[in-house]
């Protein structure tokens, strides 16, 4: 492993306290960052000997990095810490809660409302943050102070961080593009060619954002580094657990058996079902997010979503929003 070069001295003067929440590859590669950085770093795990009373007492930042389906609950923990207002609340989850609906950062923030929250979201493969490969990331908060807190604690030559204001647009993003990089690890294990590849990226992009504005996010964001930058990383890299379900459902093998042998969370399989609901909630056009959730749902074969995507009638590229049809309702 290549070492980590110098940080930026003019980011890192003032030491911070961080306790990382979630000790899986993302949660690792962070810390590693942030203690490089010269920052005080408490690692907490459900399977570690470190309290979450002891990781979270007097941090400074509380930055979540744990899998969509336990947020809830750690939320529910930390309300009951009573945290002092002055704690940043960061998330790094990408993923929606099938309860609610809601993104992380929104769970959050109903339950801290008067806490700063910052979304940290971007291109970032962990395997490659691991090795010291160049990479870049957003981290956005409506608090621009809060930001600016987290770009100093993970900035360095190799890692670039930069600021947004638009914390919902920024985890959208990062949360959407996970259920479109199963349908391109789908295009690919079938082999269906690079012109379909990316054929089916530039279509997902206007879909990503009619459906992330609906729902509060702003435009310009999705073409981004949280937004088109996060998807072409996860669209085109073995890395991607969420492409290498796409790639093994193509192969014909069981989805429990690929979630088994990833050994980790593939945040787009929950996404696409929540998604769905959303969806039909809101009359938002998501053909893609619907062929995936089918599939996923074993309700069509791999090769019958392509056609249902490839059979769609004739229109123009650019639709006019209001004239959009409304999203499919799910097979019976």
């Amino acid at each position: 492993m290549a070492a980590l070069t110098r940080p930026f001295p003019e980011l890192n003067s003032e030491p911070v306290t961080l306790a990382i929440l979630g000790a899986g590859a993302w949660g690792m590669a962070l810390s590693r960052l942030a203690t490089h950085n010269g920052h005080q770093v408490r690692l907490w795990s459900r399977r570690g000997t470190l309290s979450l009373e002891a990781a979270v007492a007097e941090a400074e930042v509380i930055l979540s990095v744990i899998p969509m389906k336990g947020v809830p609950e750690l939320v529910e923990r930390l309300v009951a810490l009573n945290l002092p207002e002055s704690s940043i609340l960061g998330t790094a989850t990408k993923g929606l809660d099938p309860a609610t609906t809601l993104t992380p950062s929104r769970i959050f923030k109903q339950a801290f409302p008067g806490h700063p929250v910052v979304v940290l979201s971007g291109p970032n493969l962990s395997k490659e943050i691991e090795a010291d490969l160049p990479a870049a990331t957003v981290v956005a908060s409506e608090t621009a102070a809060a930001a600016a807190t987290l770009q100093r604690v993970f900035a360095s030559e190799t890692f670039r961080v930069y600021s947004s204001s638009d914390p919902l647009g920024a985890e959208l993003g990062g949360t959407l593009k996970n259920v479109i990089a199963i349908a391109v690890g789908v295009c690919d294990g079938l082999n269906l060619g690079y012109n379909a590849r990316a054929a089916l990226i530039t279509r997902a992009l206007p879909e990503v954002i009619r459906i992330g504005t609906h729902l509060g996010g702003r435009p310009d964001t999705f073409f981004g580094l949280s937004g088109l930058g996060d998807m072409l990383a996860t669209c085109t890299s073995p890395l991607s657990r969420n492409y290498r379900v796409g790639c093994g459902l193509a192969q014909g093998k069981p989805l429990e058996q690929i979630l088994e042998d990833l050994g980790s969370t593939a945040e787009g399989v929950n996404t696409a079902h929540v998604l769905m609901a959303i969806a039909q909630r809101e009359n938002i056009y998501a053909p893609i997010s619907y062929q995936v959730h089918c599939l996923l749902k074993g309700e069509i074969t791999p090769q019958e979503a392509v056609m249902a995507l490839m059979g769609r009638e004739l229109k123009p590229e650019a639709v006019d929003p209001g004239k959009i049809e409304p999203v499919q309702p799910p097979r019976p």
